[in-house]
């Protein structure tokens, strides 16, 4: 079965260490667009500076929020993270195409660039790879779901 493929994972250190680092990462900053929490500005005023200020249609902003909120909590429990780190790499991707390639390598660390490099999103897309090839890892709710399925 596909859903066997995906959610199938070793009981595997390294893969809980990538998956816990990318979950744990992504979550501040999608509960600042999602939930306003850490200072930032909620769904509302998140979808609002997308479509309004970013000019993208509202079903990629709501994409975009969506993936990476969704994204890190389902990360950090181990449910379908093939799945989600496929996601998350494909919108980093995007982000650094759309918003960081023209601002070159590094972040802007000193504030003395027009905007961010692409070298945080390039870590994130490197750590969903290895999420990607390698599963869930230890710990994972994939592992306990597929011997359900097996049953």
């Amino acid at each position: 079965m596909m859903i066997n493929k995906i959610l199938n994972t070793e009981s595997n250190w390294g893969a809980l260490i990538a998956r816990l680092t990318l979950g744990i990462v992504l979550f501040p900053h999608e509960a600042q667009k999602m939930l306003g929490w850490f200072g930032g500005y909620g769904f509302t005023g998140t979808m609002e500076a997308f479509t309004n200020q970013m000019h993208l249609p509202w079903i990629v902003a709501l994409a975009i929020i969506m993936i990476e909120f969704l994204g890190s909590i389902f990360l950090i429990l181990g449910f379908a993270s093939r799945l989600w780190s496929l996601a998350i790499a494909g919108l980093f991707f995007g982000i650094i195409y759309t918003t960081h390639l023209e601002h070159g390598f590094f972040m802007n660390w000193f504030g003395n660039q027009a905007g961010e490099g692409y070298e945080y999103a390039l870590l994130i897309i490197g750590i969903a790879v290895a999420v990607l090839i390698n599963g869930s890892g230890k710990y994972a709710l994939d592992t306990q779901l597929v011997k359900l399925l097996n049953k």
